[in-house]
């Protein structure tokens, strides 16, 4: 008889999800005024100011100093822009005056000067009949650092008797409806995160303004659920590391400055995204005003050191947190450092609160799950006496075929080791570099796909540890994170290739500590192994759309193996598959695993029996966070439990016809319905 048991476990991260429902009932309105702050927020924002509260009047005086400055208001029909200001028609025409704008509407807003709502006006009405479109690579950026402004702007002005007529408003209802929302509508999460960070911001800042709760919904969902680099999980690891860490901390800063401003419009609105997923916006602050203001945080890259200056983006993060009683100690300091000179982000973080601020809370922290993993920097094992030293340039082929069967291990030396072919594993030997610096690379000009694959059919007593294994075209890409990426190449290669004839012909693999990044085709393909034990290991960036194709190309693959443990491991952003995948296999343990951002399946099983998949941490997969598919006869005898599972696209967990299924996890978040999980009993084959 079968056993299925359904175990709803919803965590609502500080009631996040009930607001978040809440917020999108059709008989629930917006709050107006209701961008950055409500009416309440405004009206203490101004009694601060108006009594000589302290930073807030200093704040203000500078805000007021900027709107009393002469500039000139010039429109555009089309506003241009392109990488890096060039060409720039236009560009820095609307962005100043956008700020303006709001800066004047503020200003309006406290001292009830109507030259200041008339300037307001006179910038909205200027850019609302005139402008038709925006062109060039910065385009719908420019939109999104502008439309929120704007907006925000309107929002006061509207809502305060501020004189603006009812014609005028309708025009530059026409503009966003007509130039922005066309333009920013289908994101761009192929870019960089900030890119669809601040569109975010700016299409819920316009479903306010609009009163258009569909268009506010989706850029709400797409905050959470958004593809490639398009959502908070995508751009915020669980570590606290941000997806542009290593490209500059500027762009770092911007990104999570549009998160934020996006997540401050939901918290006007009553639905709080700053507690999600254990306070992941503060736990990316944090982890970036550490670095900027000397720490030295753990990375699965290298951390850049470009633009560090500290921006304008610390104030409302700092004071939110805090009035949850959470402490967040680097964002204040980073605060600290630069509110002598701020004006505008110091006044937009007031809020009321009819509830005392609580005691103070613990840090974020980084999720434990799989933290560290992969091959580290700072290497310091020691290895056995006499081994086979190979240094850059060096034969591994020929160390390894001399150590096999020996007992002596091959030891890779830091640096980067050009494979002139593939490098075919014979049984009984150790393969270990040392850490992060020792880099295998396949020659591009080789012709071969795979780096590494088994020397016979029968492999066995094999370790490889502690070094990286790089899929790329080149091993130094660049500044720049995305420019680089697997999806966008036209290559084929793939890590670690090991097949047998049969089950169970292939023994004893060991994989510890390694790295395989950047491959477009299987991070690891391993078929027909008994005793493979994956620890600590980091998948990254792995499967791509190379023959034979997307969506059959993972970050780790097996398939018939048998009495498999994988455990602290990290199997994160395949570009088109999932995390790990798993198809007949028998005996698999898959425990303490982080399992993020991949864009199929967090994890796939299919026709496997007695599968154990607890403690992990799966996350902001495209699809649902694990699938349990039906292909012939199903799987049977699987163990989902003690996992988070929160905000993948899909369900938490999805099953088909499997056999004495048990699923007891914490969900958060998955996918657009209150179900967090699919138990079917159907014979349903994915047809997509």
């Amino acid at each position: 008889m079968n056993f299925r048991t359904h175990h709803y476990k919803f965590l609502f991260l500080v009631g996040v999800f009930l607001c978040l429902f809440s917020a999108r009932s059709i008989s629930q309105k917006f709050v107006h005024p209701g961008i950055d702050q409500t009416a309440q927020d405004l009206s203490l924002m101004k009694k601060f100011v108006l009594e000589g509260k302290q930073p807030y009047k200093a704040a203000f005086d500078r805000l007021k100093a900027a709107a009393d400055s002469t500039f000139l208001i010039k429109s555009h029909t089309h506003v241009l822009r392109g990488p890096y200001g060039r060409p720039n028609i236009g560009g820095d025409d609307l962005r100043n005056g956008a700020n303006l704008a709001y800066d004047n509407a503020l200003v309006w807003y406290v001292t009830g000067d109507k030259k200041y709502a008339n300037k307001s006006i006179e910038i909205l009405n200027a850019w609302s009949p005139t402008l038709w479109d925006f062109d060039y690579n910065d385009a719908k950026l420019l939109a999104a650092w502008t439309g929120h402004l704007m907006c925000n702007a309107a929002e006061i002005l509207r809502y305060t008797n501020a004189g603006w007529q009812a014609k005028d408003i309708d025009a530059f209802r026409n503009m966003l409806m007509t130039v922005y929302y066309p333009l920013l509508r289908h994101y761009f999460p192929q870019a960089n995160g900030n890119w669809d960070g601040a569109i975010i911001h700016s299409l819920m800042a316009m479903g306010v303004f609009l009163d258009d709760k569909k268009m506010y919904d989706n850029a709400l969902d797409h905050f959470l659920h958004g593809p490639v680099n398009g959502s908070i999980f995508k751009y915020i690891y669980p570590n606290g590391q941000c997806q542009e860490t290593p490209r500059d901390q500027g762009h770092v800063q911007l990104g999570l400055g549009e998160f934020v401003g996006a997540a401050q419009i939901g918290y006007t609105q009553g639905v709080d995204l700053f507690s999600i997923a254990d306070n992941r916006i503060g736990l990316g602050y944090e982890y970036t005003a550490g670095f900027l203001l000397g720490q030295q945080p753990q990375c699965y890259c290298i951390v850049s050191e470009r633009a560090k200056g500290l921006r304008d983006d610390y104030e409302y993060v700092y004071r939110h947190y805090l009035s949850k009683g959470i402490t967040l100690p680097w964002t204040k300091k980073a605060a600290d450092s630069v509110r002598p000179k701020a004006s505008r982000s110091i006044l937009s973080a007031v809020r009321y609160s009819a509830t005392p601020t609580p005691a103070a809370k613990a840090v974020p922290t980084a999720s434990p799950i799989a933290y560290v993993a992969g091959a580290v920097t700072g290497h310091t094992k020691a290895y056995p006496q006499n081994p086979f030293i190979v240094n850059p340039g060096q034969s591994i082929q020929a160390a390894l075929d001399s150590s096999s069967h020996t007992g002596r291990w091959v030891i890779l030396k830091t640096g980067v080791h050009t494979l002139p072919s593939t490098l075919k594993i014979p049984s009984g030997i150790t393969l270990a570099g040392e850490g992060s610096g020792t880099i295998v690379f396949l020659d591009p000009g080789s012709g071969m796909r795979d780096a590494m694959v088994n020397a016979s059919n029968d492999m066995q007593d094999v370790t490889i540890q502690d070094l990286v294994i790089e899929g790329a075209m080149k091993t130094q890409t660049g500044d720049d994170p995305n420019s680089n990426r697997s999806f966008k190449g036209g290559y084929n290669r793939g890590g670690i290739l090991f097949r047998s004839l049969k089950e169970g012909q292939m023994k004893n693999i060991n994989l510890l500590n390694i790295t395989i990044r950047n491959c477009t085709f299987n991070g690891a393909f391993i078929s027909g192994a008994d005793n493979l034990r994956i620890s600590k290991c980091d998948f990254n960036e792995n499967g791509g759309n190379a023959v034979p194709g997307p969506k059959i190309q993972h970050n780790l693959l097996l398939t018939h193996c048998r009495e498999v443990n994988i455990s602290g491991s990290r199997m994160a952003t395949s570009p088109f598959g999932s995390g790990i995948a798993l198809d007949h296999c028998t005996g698999v343990v898959v425990s303490d695993c982080e399992v993020a951002r991949n864009a199929w399946y967090g994890i796939l099983v299919s026709e496997s029996n007695n599968i154990s998949i607890n403690k992990n941490l799966i996350e902001a997969n495209d699809r649902s966070g694990i699938l349990l598919e039906f292909l012939y006869r199903g799987n049977s005898g699987i163990k989902v439990d003690g996992n988070l599972i929160h905000y993948n696209n899909g369900f938490g967990v999805e099953s088909y016809a499997s056999a004495r299924l048990v699923s007891r996890n914490t969900y958060a978040g998955n996918g657009n319905l209150s179900q967090q999980e699919k138990i079917s009993a159907e014979k349903i084959l994915i047809m997509q």
